[in-house]
């Protein structure tokens, strides 16, 4: 059973644009009809990689990955013009898909994985140790403090080497790290660029492809917080892609 559409006012993905100092957006067009075959497909299949044949498939993209305790996820679909101008469609889920950044077939991410993973192992094993020693002494003494501080602010100094990795491309042909799209005090929030909108954005603006429509849903186990339902469409998050997809879309 197919879910329904809820996107106010026909708008699937919008964000402010401190350059235009408007509210850019974009709204499903033909990308629902395309929406509703790939979750046919995600049905049918039982698997995300299912570009590849059978006896090639990874377990690892099993679609049962959906509905344990990690929950489901968005999935998009949109509907562009190449240069030649003939329509065609890319497809994104959001986030990684069981650890995976990529599967065949799907939109790449906006970061390097392998630029993304040289980042993150070193220090995440440190933060990791960090933790560790820090059980070892008794919650709030002095001990414990100094290590708690000190695995914060190493934790902050990897997000802001992590939020500089993401370059977010529009269609004026121009692009900028992530940290200079998103002003003011609110720090970014984890997880900002790695949703469905963002990649197939970032996807056709590298490319000189012109976006027609983007349409999201979610698919699998329902979210703990009784936010996202199977199957539902849900327009572009405010808290994360709201902030750089106005730029994002600038120019279209």
């Amino acid at each position: 059973m197919h879910g329904t559409e809820i996107f106010p006012h026909n708008t699937s993905c919008s964000g402010f644009c401190a350059r235009c100092n408007t509210v850019h957006t974009l709204g499903p067009g033909k990308a629902v009809q395309h929406c509703h075959e790939l979750m046919d497909k995600l049905d049918a299949c039982g698997r995300a990689d299912f570009d590849v044949p059978t006896d090639q498939a990874d377990p690892e993209f099993s679609t049962n990955y959906l509905f344990g305790k990690a929950r489901g996820q968005m999935f998009g679909i949109m509907t562009y013009l190449d240069r030649d101008k003939n329509e065609k469609t890319a497809k994104a889920f959001s986030g990684q898909y069981n650890g995976h950044w990529e599967i065949p077939g799907w939109t790449a991410p906006i970061i390097d994985p392998q630029e993304f993973q040289s980042l993150t192992e070193t220090t995440e094993r440190e933060i990791k140790r960090i933790g560790r020693e820090m059980e070892k002494h008794v919650p709030g003494s002095p001990g414990h403090a100094e290590l708690g501080s000190r695995r914060k602010k190493m934790s902050q100094g990897l997000m802001r080497k992590i939020h500089a990795i993401y370059t977010m491309h529009n269609f004026r042909a121009e692009k900028l790290p992530m940290p200079e799209i998103i002003h003011g005090q609110r720090g970014i929030p984890t997880g900002t660029g790695d949703c469905c909108a963002p990649k197939l954005l970032n996807f056709a603006a590298r490319n000189g492809y012109t976006p027609l429509g983007i349409a999201e849903f979610y698919y699998g186990r329902e979210n703990r917080s009784a936010t996202r339902a199977h199957k539902q469409f849900y327009p572009s998050c405010t808290d994360k892609c709201g902030l750089i997809l106005g730029y994002m879309l600038c120019g279209l």
